[in-house]
C-alpha cells in the first residue's frame, strides 16, 4: 500500500495549468496568425472567452466533486455514468501519451537551434528525446512534490522570455508595422473562424488542476483559484504577446519568421537576447512533458481505482505515484516519438498527433454537459440552478464549436479512436460482474 499522497498547494498547481498550456507552440504561432492580420486579436479574445467560461466550469466542478482525482474522467462519470467516463478518460489517456512524443520531438526541434548537429543525426535527436521522456519519468517517480518543483521553475523560466518581449518591446512598438484588420482576402467570418481555430489548441491544458485532485491541498480552494489563474495569466500573454510582435516587426517578417518571438527579442537586445528567446521555447516544451508525463499517470489510475481501468494501473510507489502507470505511458511515448524519426512511418505519427486532438476536445464537451445535471440533481436554490445551466450551456456551445473547428477528419478518425476502447471497457464490465 501506498503512503498518504503528497499535497501541492496553490503555486505548483497554477504552475502545472500554465506550464501545460504553454508549450513552444506559442513561440511560433504569431507567425501563422500575422497573415489573418490584426483579425488574429479578435480571435484570440474570442478563444479566450471560450476557454475563460470552460475554466469557470471545470473551477466550480471540483467543489462539487471533492478529493476524487481524474478531473474530466470523474465530472463526466458523475453526469453520464461509467462508458461515457471510460471514454473521456480512454481518450484523453491515449491523447496524451502520443502528445508526450510529439513534445519531446519539439524538445528536440528547439535545442537544435543551439546545437544544429541534432538535424542531421537522427542517432541524437532520438537519443536526447528519449532522455527527455525518461528523465521526467524517473522526477515524477519521486513524488509529486519534486515534479511540481520542476514545474515551477520551468514556468518561471519560459515566462521570463515572453515578459522580456511584451514589457522592454512596448518601448520599440511602431504603429506602422500594425498589420490591417483582415490580411487573409477571404471575409471576415472565415478568417476569424480560422484564426479562432489555430487559437485554441494553445488553450489545451486548462483542466490540469483537477486532474491531480487527492494531491491538492485544500482541493476545493486551491484547484479554482489556480484553475482561473492560469488560465487568466496565459490569455494575458497569448494576446498582450501577439499585439507587441505585431507592433515590432514588420508583417513580411513577421509572418516568415521561424521563431517570431527571438526575432523580435533580437531587434530589442541583440543577438543574446534572441538566444535568450529561443532558449525560452526550449524550455517550454521541457516543462510542458514534466507537466503531462505528471497527468498521464493519474487519469488511468483514477479510472482503474472506479474499476474501469485495469488493476495495473493503480499500483503505487512509496511515493504515492502510479509507477505502473507511468512507465505504460512512457514506453508508448516512447514508441511514439521513434516513429517520427522511421522512414515511411512519419505520416503515420503527424495523423496520430492529428487525430488525439478530439479526445482532448470531448472531454470538455461532456465536462460542460455533466455539470449542469450534477447541478440539477442536487440540493440548490433555484437561481443557483439556473446560473448552472446557463454556464453550462456556454461551455457546451463552445466545445461544439471547437470540436467542429478542428475539421471532419479529425473528428471522424478522432471518434474511431475512441470507439477503439470499447473492447477494453466490455472486458472491465465483465471482469466486474464475474469477480465483484
Amino acid at each position: 500500500m501506498g503512503k498518504e499522497p503528497q499535497k501541492i498547494g496553490l503555486i505548483i498547481t497554477t504552475a502545472l495549468v500554465v506550464g501545460n498550456m504553454i508549450g513552444s507552440g506559442i513561440f511560433v504561432l504569431p507567425a501563422t496568425l500575422a497573415s489573418y492580420g490584426s483579425i488574429s486579436l479578435v480571435g484570440w479574445i474570442f478563444t479566450a472567452a471560450g476557454s475563460l467560461v470552460l475554466a469557470k466550469v471545470f473551477s466550480n466542478f471540483s467543489k462539487l466533486i471533492v478529493n476524487k482525482s481524474g478531473g474530466p474522467y470523474a465530472y463526466a462519470r458523475a453526469g453520464f455514468g461509467d462508458f461515457i467516463g471510460f471514454l473521456v478518460a480512454w481518450g484523453y489517456w491515449v491523447s496524451i501519451w502520443i502528445t508526450n512524443g510529439a513534445i519531446a520531438i519539439a524538445i528536440v526541434s528547439a535545442l537544435s537551434f543551439f546545437f544544429p548537429v541534432l538535424e542531421t543525426t537522427p542517432v541524437y535527436s532520438i537519443s536526447l528525446g528519449l532522455a527527455f521522456i525518461w528523465f521526467f519519468t524517473w522526477i515524477n517517480s519521486l513524488g509529486i512534490k519534486e515534479s511540481g518543483k520542476i514545474q515551477v521553475v520551468t514556468t518561471v523560466l519560459k515566462l521570463l522570455p515572453l515578459f522580456f518581449v511584451i514589457v522592454v518591446g512596448i518601448f520599440f512598438f511602431n504603429s506602422a508595422h500594425f498589420p490591417s484588420f483582415n490580411e487573409s482576402g477571404e471575409s471576415t467570418f472565415s478568417a476569424l473562424s480560422a484564426v479562432a481555430t489555430l487559437t485554441l489548441f494553445a488553450f489545451l491544458g486548462l483542466e490540469s488542476a483537477t486532474i491531480p485532485a487527492a494531491n491538492v491541498h485544500e482541493p476545493q480552494k486551491t484547484i479554482p483559484k489556480a484553475t482561473m489563474l492560469g488560465t487568466l495569466i496565459v490569455t494575458l500573454v497569448y494576446i498582450s504577446g501577439t499585439v507587441v510582435l505585431f507592433g515590432i516587426l514588420p508583417l513580411d517578417t513577421l509572418a516568415n519568421s521561424p521563431a517570431p518571438f527571438a526575432e523580435a527579442a533580437k531587434q530589442i537586445g541583440g543577438e543574446y537576447a534572441g538566444y535568450f528567446v529561443a532558449a525560452g521555447a526550449g524550455i517550454a516544451a521541457i516543462g510542458a512533458l514534466n507537466g503531462w508525463i505528471l497527468i498521464m499517470g493519474q487519469i488511468p489510475m483514477a479510472s482503474s481505482k472506479d474499476q474501469l481501468f485495469p488493476r495495473v494501473f493503480r499500483k503505487e510507489n512509496k511515493k504515492g505515484v502510479p509507477i505502473v502507470g507511468l512507465i505504460i505511458g512512457s514506453v508508448l511515448s516512447s514508441l511514439v516519438m521513434l516513429m517520427n524519426y522511421t522512414e515511411g512511418l512519419v505520416q503515420q505519427f503527424e495523423f496520430m498527433v492529428l487525430l488525439t486532438t478530439l479526445c482532448c476536445l470531448v472531454p470538455y464537451l461532456f465536462t460542460a454537459a455533466s455539470y449542469a445535471l450534477v447541478k440539477i440533481e442536487k440540493k440548490f436554490q433555484v437561481h443557483e440552478k439556473l446560473y448552472a445551466i446557463v454556464l453550462s450551456a456556454l461551455a457546451f456551445a463552445y466545445s461544439i464549436w471547437a470540436i467542429y473547428g478542428s475539421g471532419s477528419d479529425t473528428v471522424f478518425y478522432g471518434f474511431l479512436l475512441l470507439l477503439m476502447g470499447v473492447p477494453l471497457y466490455v472486458l472491465m464490465k465483465w471482469n466486474q460482474k464475474n469477480n465483484p
